[in-house]
């Protein structure tokens, strides 16, 4: 495994280890950086494929993570995971999203956090205490009907979408990382929990460099 680094002009900087099988782009970089990040994704991703592809969906990824950095997201991957006796291929989409608080404390700000996601009775919302500080874990299951248009059999289908979502505050600034898993392969939702929790469990926040 190895680190990723969210950093931004104003943001402190954020390392975390991703697990085998999950492929990223770092949203925080330059323009061209990107581009070429997508580019090694979607290779990353479609080992198989050809030139032609790899530049259309480098292209749509590129395109993805613009929008998300205007969204304040500063990295996002896709995980694939073989399915045991070849069932196929489950997967996942990853974000971290940093964003800026009025409030310094660390714990200040996971328990308003934890106030705030007990809102909804149909999240499951948990307190944890990551060795990078504390945190705050939200799950949700939704129900969503696919138009027909879109399923194999050519009616309405219910489709069940899987949310995990951690809120880490930084201990070094008024900051907040978001980390949110979504996947309709709820069937290894354990496998995604357990991917989860290995980032989670690694998240540093590394002292920023001085230049002189």
């Amino acid at each position: 495994m190895t680190a990723t680094v969210v950093a931004g002009a104003t943001v402190p900087p954020m390392a975390f280890h991703l697990p085998h099988g999950m492929h990223a782009i770092e949203v925080s970089l330059d323009p061209e950086e990107r581009a070429d990040a997508a580019r090694r994704l979607v290779r990353d991703i479609y080992p198989q494929g050809e030139e032609p592809l790899w530049n259309t969906m480098g292209s749509l990824y590129g395109a993805m993570a613009d929008e998300l950095l205007a969204d304040g997201v500063a990295f996002f991957g896709i995980g694939l995971y073989e399915i045991e006796d070849g069932g196929g291929v489950a997967h996942c989409a990853l974000t971290v999203a940093v964003h800026e608080r009025g409030e310094a404390d660390p714990d200040v700000v996971a328990a308003g956090t934890r106030a705030a996601l007990l809102s909804d009775p149909l999240r499951e919302v948990s307190w944890l205490d990551l060795p990078c500080g504390p945190a705050v874990y939200g799950i949700t299951f939704r129900k969503l009907v696919v138009d027909g248009a879109y399923t194999t059999s050519g009616e309405d289908e219910e489709l069940v979408m899987g949310q995990i979502q951690v809120h880490i505050p930084f201990p070094t600034g008024p900051y907040t990382a978001v980390v949110t898993l979504d996947t309709a392969s709820v069937e290894q939702w354990d496998e995604f929990a357990h991917a989860v929790a290995g980032i989670i469990g690694s998240v540093e926040f590394p002292q920023r460099e001085v230049t002189h």
